[in-house]
């Protein structure tokens, strides 16, 4: 009798073929980039970065099939074909009746939330990533965040930490009235709570609210294929399915989505907005023409559209999630194992760090956070991102009073199919340097900032 051995170690499921250097810098350079981006990374040109975790959107390595694909793109202005296959690759998965392409994912935001708000409404979200809010509060509405309670605990193990809590959906409702909210929106995966994946359970729980007082559901599916795979692993009566299937389903209880495609869809630029509403649709077209471009390319090239249809289909290859949850679980493990308090259970994109339990010796509004990656670029190279009251701090635009986020984390996100083995175990060995004198970092203040978005290009120098 035959059978199939299993191996612990998870590879690669591809093999590299086309490469990119990395130009190897000095602390003593590294020193001086701070100083000229003033402390703000964001600033650093890419040359100046050995291991890049700033973001997983669009920096991920695009594949031999989606290159291909580039190759057959159809750059007419109307009707191209390459707008049919972009259609119908999203079609197939997501089942939404009109797909609305657009350049990124934060277009697609702006577009809806210009259609569906007005000032004073309210948003319900289980968080809001920072454009999304960025976005709704442009239209003069509150950007509400309700995401369970487990979901603000970084040592809790919940396995669907990004489920939004319906008890204070409905008390919200019920408070401010139906009629001043336009749409709830679910982000899958979590991104600003840890990566953390929404169950579906809770997609149906949220869904019947909704339902009760006619209000449309709408998810943010930057990672909608890694949210499925987690309700694949941890719901027992998804083992069985197919991640595919699990998609069409969770789209099956929404109304519409926005997605930049630069997560999920595997490519560097582009994103779409989907509703099945024929009067919104028209809407959305309207304003996309105005600001994007015609509604069959929305702001892309032919080849990018191509890129993406190509792309979400590879995307539900369950090897290549089974491999990307593998390596943010890994970098987790070994940065728990070194003393790190990390955001648990390791999400789907990236290893959230909870630089406030970290670094106790700085208060929230000495940024934590960005102390941290600014000190993990420096002794290392590495760039990082803050997510915490430099990103979502929220400032009183009369006094300049600064309230502090809930959280203080520090994200380091993981381009898709881009980095080997010895470059996680490079990160990890750079963070236990940084760990071992946590003590001496220091905190930093805001010098100049904008209103809007302002981790983007802040200018920051170190407290004395």
């Amino acid at each position: 009798m035959s059978f199939e051995k299993t191996f612990r170690t998870v590879i690669e499921p591809f093999i590299i073929k086309s490469i990119e250097p990395i130009r190897m810098t000095t602390r003593a350079e590294r020193e001086k980039v701070l100083q000229k981006a003033d402390y703000n990374l964001f600033k650093i040109n890419s040359q100046d970065v050995l291991i890049d975790l700033l973001t997983d959107s669009g920096t991920g390595a695009m594949s031999s099939e989606q290159w291909a694909a580039i190759m057959r793109g159809d750059e007419s202005y109307a009707g191209s074909q390459s707008f049919q296959r972009f259609e119908k690759s999203i079609k197939d998965i997501f089942g939404f009746k009109h797909i609305i392409p657009t350049h990124q994912g934060r277009a697609a935001e702006r577009i809806l939330f210009s259609v569906m708000c007005k000032n004073g409404d309210v948003v319900p979200n289980n968080i809001h990533f920072d454009t999304t809010r960025a976005n709704v509060e442009f239209q003069g509405a509150v950007a509400e965040d309700l995401v369970i309670i487990e979901g603000h605990n970084t040592q809790s193990y919940f396995p669907f930490k990004g489920n939004m809590d319906v008890k204070k959906l409905k008390k919200l409702i019920q408070t401010v009235g139906r009629d001043k909210i336009p749409l709830c929106m679910l982000t899958i995966t979590n991104n600003s709570g840890g990566g953390q994946p929404v169950s579906m359970e809770n997609i149906k729980a949220v869904k019947n609210v909704l339902i009760e007082f006619d209000i449309p559901l709408y998810f943010d599916a930057a990672r909608f294929a890694e949210n499925a795979y987690f309700i694949k692993l941890r719901e027992k009566e998804y083992a069985s399915h197919s991640v595919k299937s699990i998609v069409q389903e969770m789209m099956s209880y929404a109304d519409g989505c926005t997605m930049s495609a630069k997560k999920d869809g595997m490519v560097n630029i582009g994103g779409f907005l989907c509703t099945n509403d024929d009067l919104l649709a028209k809407q959305e077209k309207d304003l996309l023409i105005l600001t994007e471009g015609f509604p069959t390319y929305g702001g892309l090239a032919g080849r990018d559209l191509d890129a993406i249809a190509v792309g979400l289909q590879e995307v539900l290859n369950e090897d290549y999630l089974r491999y990307r949850i593998a390596e943010a679980q890994y970098l987790g493990e070994h940065l728990a194992k070194i003393g790190y308090p990390i955001v648990q259970p390791p999400g789907g994109h990236a290893v959230y760090i909870d630089a406030k339990a970290m670094l106790p010796h700085l208060k929230p509004l000495e940024y934590p956070g960005q102390s941290l990656s600014v000190e993990l670029y420096l002794a290392g190279g590495i760039r990082t991102v803050e997510i915490g009251s430099v990103m979502f701090g929220k400032v009183d635009q009369t006094t300049g009073e600064e309230t502090p986020a809930e959280m203080e984390l520090v994200r380091l996100a993981l381009p898709r199919r881009t980095h080997t083995q010895s470059h996680i175990d490079y990160v990890i060995e750079v963070a236990r340097d940084v760990f071992e004198k946590r003590q001496e970092l220091t905190g930093y203040k805001i010098t100049e900032q904008p209103r809007y978005l302002r981790h983007f290009t802040a200018n920051f120098e170190p407290k004395k």
